[in-house]
């Protein structure tokens, strides 16, 4: 898992950093690069902020650990649930993005990145039957004399831990990520999110609700012809 609490350092960031490089997590780069070698979290293999080398912990299922942090404390994760943990894991670790949400005071952390309302429902639907044993993944862990992440309390159901895939995205990570109130301004994790990037990036040097509804827009419409397009090369591979 994402070892957020052992990594963050209280340094405001400056705007460059925001702009142009990566978190300062440990196994960040300065800034993004191209990574052709990457065994997972290939999304972001053209702009990278982790080394290939990294991914080669997430390569395998079932996942066991990544770096120090197990995976399994409350049992082997289900390959549905793993699926949509490696995707958190390669947004926060690999993506050139993640910078753009960093928070105001840990230059290792993010902040209130917006994730669409479908991907948090079809994430906790993934994982609803697993179990889990701490609600804040950052805080709630008990750490050994090695580093390593002990439960504190017992396992229980993630259904039982979060009310719906809402209250899961906003709370399983601290204050890192929110749930958007657009269905198009937000990330998904996959390969629409360079679409959203475009116009997040755009609505926010605009302050504006008229731009910000403008921005949606644009996005909505956008995202049609994504689909529109991805239908149509699906139609001609059958």
């Amino acid at each position: 898992m994402l070892r957020f609490a052992v990594t963050l350092f209280a340094v405001i960031t400056s705007s460059t950093c925001q702009k142009y490089g990566c978190l300062e997590g440990d196994t960040h780069k300065v800034k993004p690069s191209p990574e052709p070698n990457m065994h997972e979290c290939t999304l972001y293999s053209k702009s990278s902020c982790c080394y290939a080398d990294f991914t080669e912990q997430l390569a395998h299922s079932p996942v066991i650990k990544v770096n120090n942090s197990y995976w399994n404390r409350c049992g082997q994760l289900s390959k549905s649930c793993e699926d949509f943990t490696k995707k958190i894991e390669c947004f926060y670790r690999c993506s050139p993005h993640a910078a753009h949400w960093i928070h105001p005071n840990y230059t290792a952390a993010i902040q209130s990145v917006p994730l669409c309302q479908s991907f948090c429902d079809d994430w906790y639907e993934a994982c609803k039957d697993d179990s889990i044993c701490v609600h804040n993944w950052l805080t709630d862990w008990g750490w050994d004399e090695s580093g390593e992440n002990q439960c504190k309390n017992k396992c229980i159901p993630y259904s039982e831990m979060y009310a719906n895939g809402t209250d899961m995205c906003q709370n399983m990570w601290g204050e890192s990520f929110k749930v958007s109130e657009s269905s198009c301004l937000c990330l998904q994790m996959n390969k629409k999110d360079m679409m959203a990037m475009k116009y997040l990036l755009s609505e926010s040097s605009e302050e504006s609700s008229s731009s910000s509804s403008s921005e949606e827009h644009a996005c909505q419409k956008k995202l049609l012809k994504f689909e529109k397009l991805k239908g149509e090369e699906g139609e001609q591979t059958r």
